[in-house]
């Protein structure tokens, strides 16, 4: 029998190195920005441009592209709703420990459930959990679809597929949103800037 989701007799140990002393060290406050949105809407190539930029500026931030996680700490888990949960809560805590470590996580992931998103919120202290939607049209999407999977979705031979026969639910209190302006898509370049000056404005790049 498995035992999976059993905690009986373990004990949390604590770290003689506290969560500001890492901080300090490496001169920046951790916190998650998580990017949801359609597959197609932007969320890896905002990532990534944000990764760039905060590099750029001498901190410490790292990617968890749901795709990539796919290959290997989710490997186990198919498209199912009840896997997708266990998908956005496995990279939540994964993300809870890399901002508790003083990084900045930016998680990408299509992270279609309200409630799912909300459950890695819960899992911040602090307000560290920043949400990103990218609020890209579903047309727009489907015309860019890099990787084919709309086009299969319609032709029925993919089931389940986030916007098409599966819902999408878009944040009711995001902490950014990005659109189109004036049916113009911004730049990567200035949409990851977007980002970073919340970032900024909120005190996760200041000196610690």
């Amino acid at each position: 029998m498995s035992s999976l989701g059993n905690s009986n007799n373990i004990f949390w140990q604590e770290c003689p190195v506290g969560k500001l002393e890492r901080q300090k060290l490496i001169n920046q406050k951790g916190c998650v920005v998580w990017i949801t949105g359609l597959s197609g809407s932007g969320k890896s190539t905002l990532a990534f441009s944000l990764n760039r930029q905060l590099f750029s500026r001498g901190k410490l931030s790292y990617v968890l592209d749901g795709d990539n996680l796919r290959h290997g700490l989710n490997k186990d888990l198919g498209f199912s709703a009840e896997d997708r949960t266990e998908n956005i809560r496995r990279v939540g805590e994964v993300a809870k420990l890399f901002a508790d470590a003083g990084m900045i996580c930016i998680a990408s992931l299509i992270s279609p459930y309200r409630k799912d998103r909300d459950a890695c919120r819960a899992m911040l202290p602090d307000s560290n959990f920043i949400e990103v939607f990218m609020n890209t049209p579903l047309s727009l999407c489907e015309s860019r679809d890099p990787k084919g999977l709309y086009k299969l979705a319609r032709a029925g031979k993919i089931k389940g597929f986030t916007g098409i026969d599966d819902p999408y639910e878009p944040p009711l209190q995001c902490e950014i949103e990005l659109q189109q302006i004036d049916g113009v898509c911004p730049t990567p370049t200035a949409m990851g800037g977007q980002v970073v000056s919340y970032l900024e404005e909120k005190g996760y790049l200041e000196d610690q």
